[in-house]
């Protein structure tokens, strides 16, 4: 099965759960156009140290459907489908025409259990996704095709 985009999901504030769409715009060293973390106006967008892996999130369709929890919910930008996203760490891989770097894991923390209302951090222990660059402008869709550049 080919690897491709679930889902795509936006916020405009860290209290607002995000919400479906079906394209965004990636910038390049930024983020979604829209999103909180664009804006600056995520939950996380003041702490330190600032380092990389803080434009993109993903997280996978398979683990979600598993421990039953929506893609809104898990508050990640991309939803995939068809590869294990632990395997993109340090690695390059293009979501459409977009050039990304897979920085390191993204897992769940006591802000995720709280404005879920569920005990997260085990079921999405090493399973809570990914944290990513944007190293090009573009667009992504959904059902864009994920392929991998880096072996």
């Amino acid at each position: 099965m080919p690897a491709t985009v679930a889902a795509i999901y936006i916020s405009s504030s860290a209290t607002v759960l995000p919400q479906a769409v079906t394209e965004a715009e990636a910038r390049a060293h930024r983020g979604l156009v829209g999103d909180r973390y664009f804006e600056g106006g995520g939950t996380f967008s003041d702490w330190e140290p600032k380092g990389p892996g803080r434009e993109l999130t993903l997280i996978e369709r398979e683990v979600l459907a598993e421990i039953g929890l929506s893609a809104a919910e898990a508050r990640r930008n991309i939803v995939t489908s068809g590869l294990r996203l632990n395997d993109l760490i340090g690695k390059r891989f293009r979501i459409g025409d977009v050039l990304i770097e897979g920085i390191r894991l993204c897992p769940p923390c006591t802000h995720l259990d709280k404005v879920t209302g569920q005990a997260l951090l085990k079921p999405l222990a090493d399973r809570g996704g990914l944290r990513a660059d944007i190293l090009s402008d573009g667009v992504i869709h959904v059902g864009d095709a994920i392929s991998c550049i880096t072996p």
